[in-house]
């Protein structure tokens, strides 16, 4: 039997937690940081957490009436002041017990905890929490983001709109309340291969109020285009790593309209989905005692004075030391039938690929996205072709959001990655750059190779630009793909940008590197 005490503190809600490995019972107390107006003021969520944190851990250490294992703490990622008071907090507690103390990422502990009360194996897990959202999967010792946010989180995103009506903390529950009397009108929809972008949506929707469209019509489309996103890059994770699981943490998660989406996803895919209830969903001790427990029984302490916290601890710097199921990624696609994340694809003599209609997508958002996508790819596929980039030849494109392809490869990257075959993803993405368009989504899924070639398929959320930064997203998809589907990802994209930087833009690596160090998690 293992009993550890949790803290958590990394922004809003002091909590603290108790949880028993013997009964499985975990026990919260919390007490959240409700601003008057507007969104978290970090100062003041430290003051909160200055006094609530003793409150809420001598509550918790009342049901604690057997002796406590070890102190588990929030070590990030979240705001400065509000980690270090609880920082402390578990120092002293852990001094004062004479117990080990075990440092928690919060973003992991959100995937853990679904994972926990699910039962599930090796889970993709979607993160949707104020200041974050991305997706992360299980492989090679190590939680990897599969997709995240290029600017902003999701609840952060919500946030932002509702502030601009003057409405308090938290936003999202009022749009969800308002959304209900709500029809649609278009808000932007940007998403780059499993990575997405919530700032345009927020700035279109705030435009809209300010020109008339009514706040109700505004909160249905901003929770439809948003939630669509996400549950789409959930769908093009398992599509990736072949997982069968999808967990959902984080506060943003509470939402209706947005759990609904992902099981509708996971159900027409024959995917299991699970979404805690809302107590472990909110930023929230439990989580932290649940994952502690597990690094506890698995030697996974620290010492005191090694104890610091990291306001930007990235889930995929933690090394694994626990039992995280097994990697997520499987073999090859068998058959001559593949479904990938949003197409049917038929093979014979030829392949004809089909886009599929999205049930969880409201109908106009998804007629746009499906014509859109096929138009993009016809184009671009034959743009690159002529470019001196191996693609099929487009034979024909109908108004049912159906291709017909030549035949190319004999498997999927996923299947074959080796160095020769991402150095030509390097030189084909090149040549696409100097022709002054994106691939958008090149995933190893998206990468036929062959005994002599390699090939680029799928450019559906492709387009035209001359922006480095563009050129540099290109990049930045296909690396964090290789993450999540390679043990040797890092002498692979290596090789990859070696082959670029030799056949198009450095400066186009250059600002690669920028896009990683952008820290989402503060």
């Amino acid at each position: 039997m293992t009993r550890i005490l949790g803290i958590e503190g990394t922004a809003w809600c002091a909590s603290a937690a108790v949880h028993d490995t013997a009964t499985g019972e975990t026990v919260i107390e919390s007490d959240a940081y409700e601003p008057d107006d507007g969104g978290i003021h970090p100062r003041e969520a430290a003051e909160h957490m200055r006094e609530a944190i003793p409150a809420v851990v001598a509550t918790i250490r009342d049901h604690a009436d057997e002796d406590i294992d070890a102190v588990a703490f929030s070590r990030g990622p979240g705001l400065g002041p509000c980690l270090r008071i609880v920082a402390t907090a578990a120092r002293a507690l852990a001094l004062t017990l004479d117990v080990p103390l075990v440092g928690v990422n919060h973003m992991i502990a959100h995937l853990e905890i679904g994972r926990h009360r699910a039962g599930f194996d090796s889970p993709v897990c979607l993160n949707a929490s104020g200041a974050n959202a991305h997706l992360l999967g299980y492989r090679g010792d190590r939680y990897r983001v599969l997709g995240e946010t290029m600017d902003t989180g999701v609840g952060n995103a919500i946030d932002k709109f509702t502030r601009h009506l003057g409405w308090s903390h938290p936003g999202g529950p009022k749009v969800e309340r308002r959304a209900s009397d709500g029809s649609y009108v278009e808000l932007p929809y940007v998403v780059k291969g499993m990575d997405f972008s919530f700032a345009g949506i927020t700035s279109a929707a705030k435009q809209a109020v300010d020109e008339g469209v009514p706040v109700a019509d505004v909160c249905f489309s901003l929770q439809e285009t948003v939630f669509a996103v996400l549950t789409e890059v959930s769908e093009r994770a398992l599509s990736l790593t072949g997982a069968t699981e999808l967990v959902l943490g984080g506060g943003v998660g509470q939402n209706d309209r947005l759990r609904a989406m992902l099981e509708e996803m996971c159900e027409a895919r024959g995917a299991s989905f699970y979404a805690p209830e809302p107590r472990f969903l909110r930023d929230n001790a439990g989580m932290i005692a649940v994952l502690g427990a597990k690094m506890y029984e698995a030697g996974d302490t620290i010492p005191v004075e090694g104890s610091r916290v990291d306001p930007d601890f990235r889930p995929d710097d933690v090394a694994v030391t626990w039992d995280a199921g097994g990697d997520v990624t499987v073999g090859g696609v068998a058959g001559e039938e593949i479904r990938g994340a949003e197409a049917l694809v038929t093979l014979g003599e030829r392949a004809h690929k089909q886009r599929l209609g999205k049930p969880y997508r409201h109908p106009e958002l998804d007629e746009r996205l499906r014509a859109e996508r096929t138009r993009s790819e016809a184009r671009l596929t034959s743009l690159a072709r002529r470019e001196g980039v191996p693609t099929p030849v487009v034979y024909d494109v109908d108004g049912e959001a159906t291709l017909t392809f030549e035949r190319v490869g004999s498997a999927d990257l996923r299947e074959r990655l080796s160095e020769p075959h991402v150095r030509d993803v390097g030189r084909h993405l090149a040549a696409c750059h100097a022709a002054g368009f994106v691939h958008g989504d090149p995933t190893p899924r998206n990468v036929r190779v062959g005994p002599e070639r390699t090939f680029l398929i799928d450019f559906g959320l492709g387009y035209h630009t001359d922006h480095v930064e563009d050129f540099a997203m290109d990049l930045h998809v296909f690396e964090g793909a290789l993450a999540g589907t390679s043990d040797d990802d890092a002498a692979l994209a290596e090789a990859f940008e070696a082959a670029y930087r030799d056949a198009g833009d450095p400066a186009v690596v250059d600002r690669l590197r920028a896009i990683e160090e952008r820290g989402r998690y503060q």
